[in-house]
């Protein structure tokens, strides 16, 4: 029985682990989960799996254990705030820890649980974003097992030759026969929409995704291409590869989940129905396969399937995303924090759809690039990047 710790545990990807774990509960136990505000959710987890520690802000204990009270639950062990997040996600009972936190707050758990070797499933691009470089040292130093679950790396991991991972290059150049990796983008819900109908889109369209059922952040970097941008990133971390070697395709069906190009001609892609349970329970068992309740697909429903290059002038985010990856150092830490803070007063009505991509652009033209050589000079990027950003989002809403 394997102890699984589950950072995001009430979040999309959270609740589809759960999924996949309650198929095979002689396999997986849950032993400690996290949750930020839905702490009835969290109630209804720990009716269910009984997990032995769950960590939340102290400011919501109190109201945790009210819930608890109501439903005469026995109470689990709380740790609070990121120390709290830290602990679950290196204790030394954990084999398993899922990341599935949005944004920054999963960069200092997620570097925990490599740190204490264990096998990480990376939900959370962000943390690579910030700090790829520093991750994937970690994992090696560490002997801990980082496997990709977004879908798109989660296909490119498969479509991979055996072993490619376990010897990075150092050169940033692709080895043992690869050529490109492309990278499968929906397209959002704006795909077909003209640049003068962006300018009106409200929170409520951006958040309404075509094909996944994604919590309200992840959505709106979908529909601005920012959620591919920073998979851009990732993949270059996860692959040790040069941007240039990774080609972003529009794939409305998000069918083909991502490919790997090779040398001799040949393009080998990774297929599904868009869900999730299917990376998660890839890597929750790898390198050995377990059985989902995901629809198996059907390619006579499919009948086809559609591809295109991107419009980099109705969505710049892309770009965005390329050029803090040549630039390197803090710049991609200064992108994703920008962003964060960008689509946030987006989701509260204070800046334009197209806005989120102009204020990125801004703050990255007027930010100072440094090597990311250690966290605490990434972590001050970060906050120094929020603060431009919210100084200068709350000039364009004036």
């Amino acid at each position: 029985m394997l102890n699984v710790s589950i950072l995001g545990a009430t979040g999309s990807i959270g609740q589809s682990t759960l999924r996949v774990i309650a198929q095979h509960s002689d396999k997986y136990q849950v032993f400690a989960v996290s949750a930020w505000q839905r702490m009835q959710d969290l109630v209804e987890i720990c009716q269910k799996f009984s997990p032995k520690i769950v960590a939340i802000p102290e400011a919501k204990v109190s109201e945790f254990q009210q819930l608890l009270q109501q439903q005469q639950l026995k109470s689990p062990q709380i740790v609070i705030d990121d120390q709290g997040l830290i602990d679950i996600a290196q204790h030394s009972d954990v084999d398993i820890v899922m990341s599935a936190i949005v944004g920054a707050a999963g960069l200092l758990p997620t570097l925990a649980a490599l740190k204490a070797a264990k096998k990480v499933l990376l939900a959370n691009k962000e943390a690579l974003v910030m700090s790829g470089d520093i991750m994937m040292q970690t994992a090696k130093q560490s002997g801990a097992t980082l496997l990709p679950v977004d879908s798109e790396h989660n296909a490119i991991f498969q479509c991979l030759p055996q072993h490619y991972t376990s010897d990075l290059s150092v050169d940033k150049k692709p080895k043992q026969g690869v050529q490109q990796l492309l990278l499968t983008a929906s397209g959002g819900p704006f795909l077909n929409h003209d640049i003068d109908t962006l300018a009106k889109v409200t929170p409520a369209q951006a958040c309404k995704h075509p094909n996944w059922s994604m919590g309200q952040k992840i959505s709106v970097d979908s529909a601005t291409l920012m959620n591919k941008g920073l998979e851009l990133i990732e993949a270059c971390h996860l692959f040790s590869l040069d941007e240039r070697f990774v080609q972003v395709v529009i794939h409305p069906q998000s069918i083909i989940h991502s490919m790997v190009q090779y040398v001799d001609g040949s393009t080998l892609a990774q297929m599904g129905s868009p869900d999730m349970c299917t990376p998660i329970a890839h890597a929750l068992a790898y390198p050995e396969r377990i059985v989902t309740d995901v629809k198996n697909l059907d390619l006579f429903e499919v009948a086809k399937l559609d591809f295109f290059a991107p419009d980099h002038d109705k969505f710049p985010a892309l770009n965005l995303a390329r050029q803090a990856m040549r630039q390197g150092g803090t710049a991609p830490a200064i992108l994703n924090a920008t962003n964060e803070i960008a689509v946030s007063e987006f989701l509260q009505g204070r800046l334009g759809f197209l806005q989120i991509s102009q204020l990125v652009d801004k703050v990255l033209q007027q930010s100072q690039f440094t090597t990311a050589h250690d966290l605490d000079v990434i972590l001050h990027a970060d906050n120094q990047a929020r603060h431009d950003a919210k100084r200068l989002a709350s000039q364009i809403f004036a």
